[in-house]
């Protein structure tokens, strides 16, 4: 991943899988996220680019994603243990990590990325949204 970002170098990276409940769960989040920061936000699905097609479909995403299929080299480059994880990256250094679903988490990374893009920081999720504090991916 290239070193640019907004202000302070700052980029957010998801990774996430199509068949996972949690992934599908977030999606909608990541949405908002991407709409709000743009560029900022690039997503890796660890699925062949025709799955992430069908994703973007099923689930209304127009996030940028890249395909990391079998045998996932980008995942394990960044150590990613599950799915979701989002990453918070800071001139290409990891800044911040969240891996699963944690609403908090999830909140704290795109304030910092809405700093970045320098637009006014909204929750992401907020508690009777619907979306549990936190699921396992």
């Amino acid at each position: 991943m290239a070193a640019a970002g907004g202000a302070d170098g700052l980029r957010g990276l998801l990774f996430y899988k199509v068949s996972c409940p949690t992934c599908q769960m977030a999606a909608p989040v990541a949405e908002r996220l991407y709409r709000a920061v743009g560029e900022l936000l690039v997503a890796v699905a660890q699925d062949p680019p025709e799955r992430v097609r069908g994703f973007e479909a099923s689930y209304g995403t127009s996030f940028p994603s890249l395909s990391d299929a079998e045998p996932h080299e980008v995942s394990d480059a960044y150590g990613v243990r599950t799915v979701p994880t989002l990453f918070l990256l800071r001139d290409g250094r990891v800044d911040d990590v969240v891996e699963s679903w944690d609403r908090e988490g999830w909140n704290r990374v795109g304030a910092k990325l809405a700093a970045a893009a320098d637009v006014a920081a909204e929750a992401l999720s907020w508690p009777g949204d619907g979306l549990p504090p936190f699921r396992p991916g």
